[in-house]
């Protein structure tokens, strides 16, 4: 087939028509294009591809007809016809003109052959059809058996129990923006979900709670992405065997389908996704219509889909790439269109301005605006943000609280590190083991509140209790020397030369001495970043640094995550490199001294914008520090296209009921192929126009679909899967598969045109049309039929694992990756 048509490509068409140069302004974007014949006044286009004429070539005498057919139609119009002869509408493609040389010879008689009103009400109603067919059948493919397994699976137990966070108005932290997540909470509290359930693990029963309404919200959206890439493919190419095998392919996917049917944020990310690029493509066939109400619905709601896309996920960015390099190549096509005035360019971008970056930003600040409203109480995330923010959270112990403002010798406090997301100064009865530095007790930060982050502050030279009522207050000042005593072990915070456990060149941190007894490795001095000394230390408010007195280090935390004897805390070291970082800057948090008066912390509420940008630096940083879990799978991005490794939803043994997400591997591979194809064949097309090579002009309709079309789902597919190979964070097969909704479209405008392409270069039409029918035919057949074979991975499995030759699975373990 590609031989076939490089062949047609290469050549140079004997029988190029002279066409008009392209018109300039308004009107002349949205005129038809059209074809005239020499030597037949009363045939056009229309004639050709319904077969009145045959493709006109080398003229023998005054007329020469090719013996080979015409281009097979598709069902409603295909692309080759459209593209040349595109409908009339408010909305309609722009187009050139391509006329012959009886131009002026032919209005009456083209007039009486274009279709009437009733033949396009037909080819309208059949795509409505096929689009309610698609819609159906995704509908009944996601719904079926969406209450199995009645338990927990996978990342149910994170986003379900968001869920209930918003339903009982609990802060939490997750390291996504909360739009996916309020979205599911509320589907839940409209379906009468009470968010008492607890989801603490895979495998939990959902006994007598209602998990059916955050389910089917989901699978509801996961259901809308079929019948959108098939309008979205329908508008890029003008062909319903396209979009139809589009839609065949995600139909049948049993990647797809098992994202879609439970509680995750990944069906809600690709509704925001595909609904942001089938505004663009909507919006860019309305540009011969500029400022009309299509026009502004499309171009706003472009807008919209890109502040959901955004919420729900940060790699809701990529999207916001792509419609953002439409927007650019649009306004360049526009400033070189001298028909328009600057004033007019200038609306132009204002428009966009507004509705693709004024309207999303307020929209996606307006989520988190929701979400700090909705969630007032404290909750598990508190210790991952700063005092401050703390600090505006019922139930929080700095909530409406009063504590004394100054620091004193003998009060009991907790000391917080400033950098996002390293939490409190701890320490546990556990030491460090052995060949890791000294074996003492381990010192460390935990993001929780816990009693194990108290400690008290004493002078370095008397074990005199300061809070003897005999004993006048004394404060501490800057550049004092002080001891740290952790108050559940009585044991200090001490450092000695040492190697930290996992930062080179670092010293050890540790927990030494008994009952306040140590040595002189305890000794800290204590300085206020940007203060004289003498200066008292305020709590919450002045930024503190501990400077260890023998060795000269700072006290600091690196931020890396100790191993499980650590018990994944965070490594506190003492670094030797003294330039202020907010790894070693602390400030003292909770302050309790009877002797002293107290004061409110209601002045140290933040406004909005300042919990909106830490709230973005803590999620960026706990984005950056995801590590696998036990037993968890995890992937490396070039596994993804290849369909290499799945994963377990539920299910290990042959007694469970098993779930294993893992792609069609025949849609996959298609879609694989595909691109590679599609890389070639553009190739080939762009070096023959690039050497002048005049295509026929309905092959020449085909490469522009091919090129366009495709190209802009190509560049989809990259923007939505390169980057994950410049992610340090851990990656997961479940990411690849925004990418693949694009690839999935690319290989149905990809096959569709190959296929004509083959047809047109037969010699026999009916030969062509039946070749186009069967190619069709065997494709769509091909993917319902894998779908039949590899459902029970999305539906669930009993019984004997593939591994077993008596599973009825056991002959589609295709790869030994596969551990389904």
């Amino acid at each position: 087939m590609l031989c076939a048509t490089s062949r047609l490509l290469a050549a140079r068409t004997a029988t190029a028509l002279p066409a008009q140069p392209r018109g300039r302004g308004p009107g002349a974007r949205c005129r038809r294009r059209e074809l005239h014949f020499p030597g037949h006044p009363e045939l056009d286009l229309d004639d050709f591809l319904t077969g009145r004429l045959a493709r006109p070539s080398v003229p023998v005498g005054r007329r020469a007809i090719l013996r080979r057919g015409r281009m097979p139609p598709a069902v409603g119009g295909g692309p080759a016809r459209s593209e040349l002869r595109p409908r009339r509408g408010r909305c309609g493609p722009q187009t050139a003109r391509v006329v012959g040389p009886d131009e002026t010879a032919k209005p009456a008689a083209r007039s009486r052959k274009r279709p009437g009103w009733g033949s396009r009400h037909f080819e309208a109603a059949g795509r409505w059809a096929l689009l309610a067919l698609v819609t159906l059948l995704s509908f009944a493919t996601r719904f079926h058996r969406l209450d199995e397994p009645p338990h927990v699976c996978w990342d149910e137990t994170h986003f379900g129990k968001m869920g209930s966070y918003y339903i009982n108005r609990t802060f939490f932290f997750d390291v996504h923006p909360p739009l996916g997540k309020m979205l599911i909470g509320l589907a839940g509290y409209l379906s009468g979900y009470d968010g008492t359930f607890l989801f603490q693990k895979p495998g939990d029963k959902y006994e007598h709670h209602n998990y059916m309404g955050m389910r089917g919200f989901c699978a509801f959206l996961g259901s809308l992405l079929v019948p959108f890439a098939y309008l979205i493919v329908l508008e890029l190419s003008k062909s319903l065997p396209a979009a139809l095998l589009t839609a065949a392919l995600l139909t049948f996917d049993t990647g797809c389908l098992t994202l879609s049917q439970y509680i995750l944020l990944d069906p809600i990310l690709m509704f925001f996704i595909m609904a942001a690029m089938l505004s663009m493509v909507k919006y860019n066939s309305c540009a011969n219509r500029p400022f009309s109400a299509p026009w502004w619905f499309w171009l706003s709601l472009t807008g919209v889909n890109l502040a959901g896309a955004l919420g729900v996920k940060f790699v809701g960015l990529f999207i916001i790439l792509q419609v953002g390099w439409n927007t650019i190549s649009d306004l360049w096509h526009l400033f070189g269109d001298l028909s328009l005035s600057v004033v007019t360019v200038g609306k132009h971008l204002t428009a966009r301005i507004l509705c693709l970056i004024v309207l999303p930003l307020t929209l996606y600040t307006a989520t988190y605006a929701v979400h700090f409203m909705v969630l007032n109480k404290s909750g598990p995330g508190d210790g991952f943000f700063s005092s401050a923010f703390q600090a505006r959270l019922s139930g929080n112990n700095l909530h409406n609280a009063s504590i004394p403002e100054h620091l004193a010798y003998g009060s009991v406090i907790t000391v917080k590190n400033l950098r996002m997301a390293i939490g409190y100064l701890h320490s546990h009865r556990h030491l460090y083991p052995e060949g890791i530095g000294a074996r003492q007790q381990q010192v460390t930060t935990y993001l929780h509140k816990d009693y194990n982050n108290l400690w008290i502050i004493k002078k370095h030279n008397t074990n005199a209790d300061p809070l003897d009522p005999s004993l006048p207050v004394e404060f501490v000042r800057h550049g004092d020397i002080i001891r740290l005593e952790h108050k559940e072990t009585s044991r200090n915070l001490h450092s000695h030369y040492h190697e930290a456990p996992l930062t080179r060149k670092h010293y050890q941190v540790t927990g030494y001495g008994i009952n306040g007894t140590g040595d002189s490795n305890d000794f800290w001095r204590i300085e206020v970043v940007n203060r004289k000394f003498g200066n008292r230390i305020k709590v919450l408010r002045s930024r503190i640094r501990l400077i260890h007195l023998v060795t000269g280090c700072v006290l600091g935390s690196s931020g890396k995550v100790l191993p499980k004897w650590g018990w994944e805390q965070l490594e506190v070291t003492c670094t030797p490199y003294l330039k202020e970082t907010l790894n070693s800057i602390w400030n003292v948090e909770d302050h309790i001294n009877p002797k002293l008066p107290n004061i409110s912390l209601d002045v140290l509420q933040p406004s909005f914008p300042e919990v909106l940008l830490e709230s973005h630096m803590v999620m960026i940083r706990g984005n950056n520090g995801l590590k696998p879990k036990d037993n968890e799978f995890t992937s490396k991005p070039w596994h993804w296209p290849v369909n290499y490794q799945g994963l377990r939803f539920s299910g290990i043994n042959d007694t469970d009921f098993r779930v294993y997400l893992l792609g069609n591997p025949v849609v996959w591979w298609l879609n694989l192929l595909s691109i590679a194809l599609y890389l070639l064949l553009g190739s080939i097309i762009a070096v023959a126009v690039q050497r002048g090579a005049h295509l026929p002009a309905e092959v020449e309709g085909l490469t522009q679909v091919l090129l366009r079309g495709g190209g802009q789902l190509l560049l989809g597919w990259i923007l939505h899967y390169f980057p994950f190979f410049l992610m340090g964070r851990i990656l997961y097969f479940h990411h690849y598969f925004p990418a693949m909704l694009f690839s999935s479209m690319l290989t149905g405008i990809l096959w569709d045109t190959l296929l004509r392409l083959w047809a047109w270069s037969l010699a026999s039409s009916s030969l062509a049309r039946g070749l186009y029918v069967v190619g069709n035919l065997s494709l769509l057949l091909g993917t319902a039929y894998s779908f039949y074979l590899f459902h029970p991975l999305a539906y669930g499995m009993v019984g004997p694992l593939a591994q077993d030759p008596r599973s009825p699975m056991a002959g589609l373990r295709w790869l030994e990756s596969w551990d389904f």
